[in-house]
């Protein structure tokens, strides 16, 4: 009988290093450029879709009724960022300057002609997505007047309009309609082009209007200069739900970057 040696012994005690190492991958093979820029081409878009559909949208001012808060394609069509969610958490509130569709009813301010041919319809739905197409002609911009129960009208003796009986100060209106207190006002028997109302507001909805009053189709359009009782039908409130989101930064041009401000327009009413 043949016994195993110590060295034999301690020989097969003994793992084999190269045997427990793990094998080596291979390294991966890297797309090439041609590949990968689609993808991420892709990637940008649905990121981009998501981000718009969500939580801000860029928008294109199509029409001059917010100069020179906001400049309409006229001169030179501001793009501007419009918060989605911020009205998750509250609702748009006097002096807000808010995006949204507007109701059936409303006239149309700019009359934007569509692509005629199936390769410009697909380029205008790939820029609408990065706020580089024009903008559906009903969407619409304007400043947030009154609110759902409050009554607005115009005007009073200096020509401002009123909420509540309250006189507003509106520092950005651009270009107003004529007033002239004795001669030009509501009280003539031509009256003023400013006056309107009064209209109390529902509940769930909102009065809008431009900041240029003179080139401005809002809430008060197809009622202005007509006296209270002649039947004349404004344009009228919008519903909440129609907002879109809340203008807060121009986006283009890089000229015309700025926040968008939203004046407390009740500062300063009393009880």
């Amino acid at each position: 009988m043949v016994s195993d040696s110590p060295e034999s012994a301690d020989s097969a005690d003994q793992a084999d290093p190269v045997a427990d190492e793990p094998t080596a991958r291979p390294p991966k093979k890297k797309r090439p450029f041609w590949v990968e820029l689609p993808i991420l081409i892709v990637i940008a878009f649905a990121l981009t879709f998501l981000i718009q559909t969500f939580i801000a949208k860029v928008y294109y001012v199509p029409s001059g009724s917010m100069e020179q808060t906001l400049h309409g394609v006229s001169s030179g069509g501001d793009r501007i960022l419009a918060n989605k969610i911020v009205y998750d958490f509250g609702e748009p509130e006097p002096g807000d300057v808010v995006v949204f569709s507007g109701p059936p009813s409303w006239a149309p301010e700019a009359r934007i002609p569509g692509p005629s041919n199936w390769f410009g319809q697909v380029l205008q739905s790939l820029g609408s997505v990065v706020g580089i197409a024009p903008p559906n002609e009903k969407d619409y911009v304007k400043r947030v007047i009154a609110t759902g129960g409050q009554t607005v009208q115009c005007c009073d003796a200096q020509g401002n309009v009123t909420v509540n009986g309250h006189s507003l100060n509106e520092p950005y209106i651009y270009e107003p309609i004529e007033f002239i207190p004795g001669q030009l006002d509501c009280t003539t028997t031509q009256m003023s082009r400013r006056c309107f109302g009064p209209v109390t507001v529902p509940d769930g909805q909102l009065w809008v209007m431009g900041d240029h009053r003179s080139d401005s189709a809002d809430s008060s359009y197809q009622c202005q200069g007509m006296p209270a009782g002649s039947g004349a039908q404004c344009q009228g409130p919008i519903p909440v739900d129609n907002v879109i989101g809340k203008a807060v930064f121009i986006v283009m041009p890089p000229s015309r970057w700025g926040t968008i401000s939203s004046p407390d327009l009740d500062a300063g009413w009393g009880p």
